[in-house]
Formats: structure tokens, C-alpha cells, sequence
């Protein structure tokens, strides 16, 4: 469920006109339902009720300070994989203690901006990084909270770009090596073992891969509580997905979700963490965007918007399916036609849709792709000198503008012309 809803066939963001913030703040642009973030992140939190569990939400979905924010005073924590992000969470407010530090890269500079600046734990994803966590903590006189993020080797079942729990990935340990690894991290003196992270991939449609993966980390919980360590927090990622487009079979629900975690896991007695990200972002937020020509070319019609591919760049990257609808309803009794969807970059991969059924349209009126929230903003780039795209926060009747577009000379201007050049 989502806030964007038709009213008298407009398009609304809760109760603010869409075009009306297009006329604002000018297309394409980026909007956000603050009602909508904060129910999907309680649906996770509910649905762990009767478990000691944080929800962290995975900020690399989207990031602006504002959602974060609006996360944390809701009670979120977050999960970060770079030191940007770290320092964003902070900016928003949030405490060191309820950040999650992941990913497969952190730097020894990422390390100790942590520490010194308070983590929840790093989730250590492989050897090496465990020598230069336990190095740089004992540098600054403290123990580095771990968790050892182990590989299932299960299929997630999902696109193979964003599949992360199979041996051939990058991430993560094979769990057949958990104990030997874990034996290793517990005779680093700059480290505090303290649980186990398994994140098996992202945009899953079904449970039975998360309950595979949780059944081996019962398990292995198990075999290293005998082996002496003091296994108390189970970071379990994310990964859930979305509906992407309405005509498909949702996927399960959080609060299925967390009965699978109860049911697998529930008997440990560990504290729960999960992560969270396109399920509280994704359907929260729409893009924007105008259409500048309608195009008649040989066998096919083409809508060609102001928005392109550097905006939105999941369809071009992954083949990934956005509803697009009108901003102003249909009459009902229109018959649809079918439109190729695309964008200025002068790219054939700049392309949103193929044939895709809409009502018939013309320039200067306004579309919306839905479910854009999550991986829209924040993978976008100013790929032919397109400037970053606004993004805009709703709280019911309310909007504000939470990133502005830059202008071109300010764009141009971070530029440096060296002086042999002047």
C-alpha cells in the first residue's frame, strides 16, 4: 500500500496535487510519502513484536537526510556500507549504537571514523577485513563489535545483479569455514564477537529461500555457541520485495516474514536484527517526469520525457519493470495505445518501456513511475550534464524540497581548470 492515490482523476501525494509540485519545483523530480515510509517501516517492527529486535533500515535504498530522519524518530536504526553514509546517518541524528556497518570494502579510514565516532557492529566479510578492524581498534585502545557475515550458498531466486548469498558471490564467508574463522576472530584482541550476518539478496518474492538460509544459521549459532563463543545477535539483512507492477502476485508480507524469523530462529534467545531497504522506500516515493514530444516513428510511437536514464537508472540497468501512469487520470473509455517510453540521453539503453499500454498523450503532460523510491535518487548522475533531479518530501498536506536541482553554473562550477589552461 502506498499514499498516491487519484482524486477527482489527479494524482495525489497524500494530500498534495502531484502537479502541483511539479508547477513548484519544475519536472523531473523526486517525491516521497512520509505516511507511507513510516507504515511499511512499523509493519517490520510489528511484526517482530515479542522479539529483542532493531529494524535498520538500509540506507543505500535512499538516503536523503529527511527520510533518514523521519526513520530514526520512528525508532529505526540504520545499515551503512560506506563512511558516507555513516556520516550521514550521524547528521540525521542517529546514534552510533543502533548503525550497522556493512559491505565488502570498508577502508581502515572507514573503520576508525566509526569507532571513534560509535557503532552497533561491523559485519565483517572476510579475513583480511577482520586483521585491519582488530589493527585499527586496538590503535585507538578499543574492541571492534563483530559479526562474521557467512555464506549459505542459497539460491535468493531473484535477479543475479542483486543475488548475494550463493558461493560464487562476493560476499561474506562460506559458512563450511564459519568455525575456523570464527576460531581466528576470537584470538584478535581488538575484537568482540558478538553474533552472525547473513544477507542472502535483494527484491525476494518468496520465503523459502530466507528459510533455508536461517535453518543453517540455527545451526551454526549452535556449533559455535559450543565452541565457547558468545553468539547473541543474529543480523539477518534484508532483501524482501516489492510489487512492482500491480498485475503481479505480491510478494510475502512482514509480518510472514517475521513469523518465518520466530519459527527458525525465535528458540535462540538472540536478539534480532534486519535490514531492510526497498520495502520501506520503494513504493514511497514516485519520479516525475514531463513529456516533451510525441514521436510517430516506423510501426511504433514514442513518448519522450524530460526524465532520462541517469535519473532513474534501474529499467537500463537491471531490466527493470516502474508502473507508469498518468498524472492526470484517463476518461474512463479511452482506449490505450501503445508507447515506447524514453529519455533525451542520447543512449539506446535510455529507454523506460517497450510497448507499453497508456492513454493517449501529448506534450507537456505529466507522468509518474511508481514504485521508484528505492534505487531512484539514489543511483542517479549527471550523465550529459543533466543536473541531479529534485526530491520532495510529503507529510499529508505539506511539501518541502529535501535535495534542490542544482543549477548549471553550479554544476559547471565544481570544475577545475588547471593553470596552464587559464
Amino acid at each position: 500500500m502506498d499514499h498516491f492515490l487519484y482524486r477527482d482523476g489527479a494524482l495525489f501525494a497524500e494530500d498534495v496535487p502531484v502537479a502541483e509540485i511539479a508547477a513548484a519545483v519544475g519536472t523531473p523530480f523526486y517525491v516521497y510519502s512520509t505516511a507511507t515510509l513510516l507504515r511499511h517501516f512499523r509493519l517490520f517492527d510489528e511484526a517482530l513484536q515479542g522479539t529483542d529486535h532493531l529494524v535498520c533500515y538500509a540506507m543505500k535504498a535512499a538516503s536523503n537526510q529527511a527520510i533518514l530522519k523521519t526513520l530514526a524518530e520512528a525508532g529505526a536504526g540504520m545499515d551503512v556500507v560506506s563512511e558516507g553514509e555513516y556520516r550521514r546517518a550521524r547528521a540525521a541524528g542517529v546514534p552510533g549504537d543502533k548503525i550497522v556497518f556493512s559491505g565488502v570494502g570498508k577502508t581502515a579510514d572507514e573503520i576508525r571514523t566509526a569507532l571513534t565516532g560509535g557503532i552497533r557492529q561491523f559485519n565483517v566479510e572476510s579475513e583480511p577485513e577482520m586483521e585491519v578492524i582488530n589493527a585499527v581498534a586496538l590503535d585507538l585502545g578499543l574492541r571492534a563489535p563483530i559479526t562474521v557475515r557467512v555464506n549459505p550458498d542459497v539460491d535468493a531466486k531473484t535477479h543475479a545483479k542483486i543475488a548475494t548469498g550463493k558461493s560464487e558471490n562476493k560476499f561474506g564467508i562460506p559458512i563450511a569455514r564459519a568455525r575456523e574463522v570464527y576460531a581466528h576472530a576470537a584470538s584478535l584482541p581488538g575484537l568482540e564477537v558478538i553474533g552472525i550476518d547473513v544477507h542472502i539478496g535483494s527484491q525476494l518474492t518468496e520465503l523459502e529461500p530466507f528459510r533455508l538460509a536461517y535453518q543453517k544459521v540455527a545451526e551454526l549459532t549452535e556449533t559455535l555457541r559450543a565452541d565457547g563463543h558468545d553468539i547473541r545477535r543474529l543480523d539477518l539483512g534484508g532483501g524482501l520485495g516489492i510489487p512492482y507492477t500491480r498485475s503481479n502476485e505480491a510478494p510475502p508480507l512482514p509480518v510472514e516474514y517475521g513469523q518465518l524469523i520466530k519459527d527458525t530462529l525465535g528458540h535462540l534467545g538472540c536478539e534480532i536484527e534486519i535490514e531492510p531497504g526497498r520495502l520501506i522506500a520503494g513504493n514511497a516515493g514516485l519520479m516525475v517526469s514531463k513529456v516533451i514530444y510525441v514521436k510517430n516513428g516506423e510501426g511504433r510511437d514514442f513518448l519522450i520525457l524530460d526524465g532520462a536514464m541517469n535519473d532513474l537508472i534501474r529499467p537500463a540497468m537491471y531490466d527493470a519493470h516502474h508502473d507508469i501512469i498518468p498524472v492526470i487520470e484517463a476518461t474512463p473509455g479511452v482506449e490505450p495505445q501503445p508507447y515506447d517510453i524514453v529519455g533525451p540521453v542520447c543512449e539506446s539503453g535510455d529507454t523506460f518501456a517497450k510497448q507499453r499500454l497508456m492513454p493517449p498523450l501529448g506534450a507537456g503532460d505529466l507522468v509518474a513511475f511508481r514504485s521508484a523510491g528505492a534505487y531512484g535518487a539514489v543511483m542517479s548522475s549527471e550523465y550529459n550534464s543533466r543536473p541531479l533531479i529534485p526530491e520532495v518530501l510529503v507529510h499529508g498536506d505539506q511539501f518541502a524540497v529535501i535535495r534542490a536541482r542544482p543549477t548549471f553554473d553550479e554544476m559547471i562550477n565544481r570544475d577545475t581548470i588547471p593553470e596552464w589552461l587559464a
